[in-house]
């Protein structure tokens, strides 16, 4: 579905992508219950989901402080028809996630988190989109 990459600047990252890269910036929106203002970038048949903080305490900038202050990408997220079903058929097969129950995400999208010591050290998403 889409490769999020954590950044500490959102208007200074999208300047690259357009600029630079000439890709196309596909709106901006804060999702407030997880602390991120965030713009979807089409590439190809999936997307790249630049992420910027909107608090000190959010999920994205704790990334980049325990990366060393480093941008980078923060999750993979793989587009599932039905994310409950997806949590439940995870769940029954003894893999741990983050989300038991779906979430919102950006975009309108019903997301919900694999945990990482499940996937090798990786940040999985599960994403339904309307």
């Amino acid at each position: 579905d889409h490769i999020g990459i954590a950044v500490k600047d959102l208007d200074q990252a999208k300047k690259f992508y357009s600029d630079m890269l000439g890709m196309e910036i596909m709106g901006e929106e804060v999702v407030e219950e997880q602390k991120v203002r965030v713009c979807f970038i089409p590439c190809g048949d999936s997307e790249i989901e630049l992420l910027e903080s909107t608090s000190p305490e959010g999920p994205i900038a704790k990334f980049i402080e325990k990366n060393g202050d480093k941008e980078g990408i923060q999750h993979i997220a793989v587009r599932v028809d039905n994310v409950e079903a997806a949590i439940a058929d995870l769940k029954e097969k003894g893999v741990r996630m983050i989300d038991e129950q779906p979430r919102y995400g950006a975009g309108g999208a019903k997301i919900a988190f694999v945990h990482p010591k499940a996937t090798g050290g990786i940040l999985l998403e599960l994403s339904e989109r309307a």
